[in-house]
This record gives C-alpha cells, structure tokens and sequence, in this order.
C-alpha cells in the first residue's frame, strides 16, 4: 500500500510517500481500504518529534480516516466487506489501509459523502466527549470555543449552539469571525484585538463562561481561569500557547471552578468505542439533518501530505484539511 513516510524528525519536508506492508485485520479488528484522512494538529506534532503514537500502534501519522471495509477479523459481526464507514485512530490514516478496533468505526451519517466523513471522527468525538460528557454542557449555559474557525471549533460551535448553549468564540480575521458566526456563534472575539475576558464578561453580564474549550493550554490559563463563570469547568485539549504556566489556586477556588485537561489518543480502545457509540447515538441524528456539519477547507492528494500539513501550519484554513487517496 501507500503511505506517508516521516525521514525523521522536522518540517513538511520530511514527509513522503512510500510502499509499505498492508495491514492485517487481527481479532476484534477492520481493515478500511481508505477514501480520505483528517489533518489534526496533533499530525504536527508527531512530524515534529513531540508526540509519538500510543505504544503498539502504527508509526504512520493520521488519527481518523473514512474508507470502505476491506476485511474483518476474528469476532468481528457488525461490520462486512463493503461497508462505508469512518473511524476514530489512534495511528495510521495516512495510508491506502489502515486496521482499526472495530468499536472506533462509525457509520457515515445520512447525507455525507464518504470523502467529506473523513473530517468527522476526530472533531466529532473531541467535541462530545469533552464539551458534554466530561464538562456536561446544559442548554441555556455559555461555551467559550478558542480557535473557532478551526476543524474542532467549526464542529463544537454547531454543536453547542444546537443544543441550546449560548456560544463565544474567539477567531483572528474578520472572515473567520464571519464563518464562526453563521455557523451559530452569538459572539465572535478577535483574539488579536479584543481582551477576550472583558468580551465575556460583557456578553454574559458579568457571569462568565460555564464552559471553556481551549487548544492553546499554557499561554491562556490564567486569562482562561478569569473568563469562568461560577462552577465553570475549563477543558484543556491542547499545548499551541505552551505546556507550562502559573495557576492562582486561590482564584479557582473563590470560583469553585474545574480544570480538565485531556486526551484522546491514548484513551484505552474500550474508552474510545464508548464515545464512537455516545456520537452515533446522540450526534448523528443531528448531522443526518443538516444541522451541524463538517466544514472542509479543501482536499489534497495524499502525495501532496507536505503541502497540506504547511497549510494547516499557516492557520490560512478554515475547518478540516482533507488528503485523499
């Protein structure tokens, strides 16, 4: 098969494409013969030395894909050859095959092309694990969403709104804001600009955020711990600003506030087929209608997987960057 090589530890350049090994189906497994992969800035990461796979998984970059099922393994009967499907990984979508647990596969929801898909797993599991089942977001609450126009804020925004959430968003162009808006966002905050605190504060008569979903880590906790509401629960799910800062417990405290930092990836496969399940049962339905909806910023060939990954590192893109195969 083909698959996306790393020559060590760097920039885009370093990527390329290869023949290797196809993948075998072990017990419990599918192997997809894959249609497309999502970016995620994890992907970066990984390029870049900072974050290897789990142990035991593939060394092959890629955390979701969408593709059809090549072959099934032992104990396997909800899944058959032929079947579309889209899957949540913790390695290897940069590839023509991939095997995947078959509890991290999901169907494609009604009225997504099978290309399209291949943006859903990775957001659409971050988004509901951490937003609702770990933060337990209510309908009528206020959800702070940092990097909004992104692939996860683009999904958490329609989600939340939804769902009944009063929806903030911070974003750094005027067209980004505008995206986030029609999305559902009912205030967008240029974090170039703006004190996104005041902003908050401002649009929530001084009570605050009751949920915050925030890839920078680092650079915003602080401000972050200032923008909660009472009983507000702050959802770290990335390190763009950092992995090292001051906390003021004294502050968090007076707010009887939550800081939950998490992952993914790493999750058990046990883990992560519940979740697969929780978003087929209560996210689907949504997508099915049009509701919420992947936003694609573009495909690209899997040949082109520097050009992309150079992309997404510019911050041009609004949603998810596809590479197909």
């Amino acid at each position: 098969m083909r698959a996306v090589i790393a020559d060590g530890a760097g920039g885009p350049e370093v990527l390329s494409v290869a023949e290797l090994p196809d993948p075998e189906a072990g017990p419990g497994e599918v192997v997809l013969q894959v249609a497309a992969a999502g970016l995620n800035r994890a992907d970066l990461l990984q390029r870049q030395g900072f974050y290897p796979p789990p142990p035991g998984a593939s060394d092959i970059i890629g955390m979701e894909c969408s593709g059809t099922v090549a072959a099934v393994g032992e104990g396997v009967t909800e899944w058959s050859v032929g079947d579309e499907a889209c899957a949540l990984l913790s390695a290897g979508g940069y590839a023509e095959r991939v095997a995947v647990p078959a509890g991290q596969l999901m169907p494609v929801p009604a009225g997504v092309d099978l290309v399209t898909a291949a943006a859903l797993p990775e957001v659409a599991a971050t988004v509901w694990s951490n937003v609702f089942m770990v933060a337990g977001l209510k309908p009528h609450e206020t959800l702070l969403v940092h990097g909004g126009a992104g692939g996860i804020g683009t999904f958490a925004i329609q989600l939340a709104h939804q769902l009944g959430a009063k929806v903030l968003t911070t974003a750094g162009t005027p067209e980004k804001r505008a995206a986030c808006a029609a999305l559902g966002a009912d205030v967008t905050i240029d974090y170039r600009e703006q004190d996104f605190v005041e902003v908050v504060k401002e649009s929530t008569d001084g009570h605050g955020a009751d949920v915050i979903l925030d890839n920078m880590g680092a650079k915003y906790l602080d401000r972050n711990i200032d923008a909660l509401a009472t009983e507000g629960r702050l959802v770290i799910i990335g390190m763009q600003g950092g992995t090292k800062a001051e906390l003021d417990i004294n502050k968090l405290l007076r707010k009887r506030g939550a800081v939950i930092a998490t992952t993914l990836r790493s999750r058990p496969t046990a883990e992560k087929s519940a979740i697969c399940a929780s978003v087929v049962e209560h996210v689907w339905p949504l997508v099915a209608e049009g509701l919420v909806q992947p936003v694609v910023h573009g495909t690209m060939p899997l040949a082109e997987v520097a050009a992309a990954h150079a992309l997404m590192e510019s911050g041009a893109h609004s949603g998810k960057i596809l590479l197909t195969l």
